[in-house]
């Protein structure tokens, strides 16, 4: 078999006396589309800031495209877009996007840049004013255009929706639907349980640090017998 893009192996971290994860283990492989789902404070923000290497494990391993998550060459075929993405706020929006092409190390195209904004519903004359000019909306769709820009392997979105108006929320779908296509790999948050069932192949459940759910969002519902994931989420958390 293939090696998987991701791969959690029994994954601890503690803070102080808190153990924030508890023997996380999952995969996720190459052109699938996986969200992370879970109540406030359940350990997924924790458990992207651990691949990402952030903050250290204190038990367990990560492995990015085969390689020990700590190695650069992993991370160097990633793009990440936070939850709470804060751009320097003294850039226009094309200085920002222009200065993040250049670390991706990926050439400046016009008409790509033009393309994608389009499809986000940024204006491209909004590329002109300085981010702190922004709405969060505004905001969250320049860090998408960012990831989106710089065309990678793999894309780890925390609660990549928050934010966003009914229109920018379809217009990201097919944006993802686009990278699918195009046998990319999304590992992704959210509080938003229809947003995983539109967009992912395979989905997982964190509850108090540990996995209670890994498969795929409508055997989330067939598993508790109903009819829609939230009242299925409802009770695998419950049950746990």
């Amino acid at each position: 078999m293939p090696e998987p893009v991701i791969r959690f192996t029994k994954v601890d971290k503690r803070f102080g006396q808190s153990q924030v994860l508890r023997g996380v283990e999952f995969e996720i492989a190459k052109g699938e589309f996986f969200g992370l789902a879970g109540v406030n404070g359940a350990g997924k923000t924790t458990l992207i800031k651990c691949l990402l290497d952030f903050c250290a494990l204190d038990g367990g391993a990560i492995s990015l495209f085969g390689t020990p998550h700590r190695n650069p060459a992993g991370r160097s075929r990633l793009a990440f877009l936070p939850e709470r993405f804060n751009p320097p706020y003294y850039l226009t929006g094309r200085e920002f996007l222009r200065y993040m092409l250049s670390l991706h190390r990926q050439p400046w195209d016009e008409s790509r840049l033009t393309d994608i904004v389009d499809q986000l519903g940024l204006e491209n004359k909004a590329l002109a004013r300085p981010v702190r000019a922004y709405s969060k909306g505004m905001t969250q769709k320049l860090g998408l255009a960012a990831c989106f820009l710089s065309e990678r392997d793999l894309y780890i979105l925390d609660e990549p929706l928050s934010g966003l108006d009914p229109s920018a929320r379809i217009r990201v779908k097919s944006l993802l639907a686009t990278l699918k296509s195009e046998g990319r790999t999304l590992f992704f948050t959210s509080h938003a349980l229809h947003d995983i069932e539109d967009i992912c192949d395979h989905m997982a459940i964190l509850h108090q640090g540990s996995p209670r759910f890994r498969g795929s969002p409508r055997a989330l519902a067939e598993t508790y017998g109903e009819t829609s994931i939230e009242r299925a989420f409802l009770r695998c958390i419950e049950e746990a």
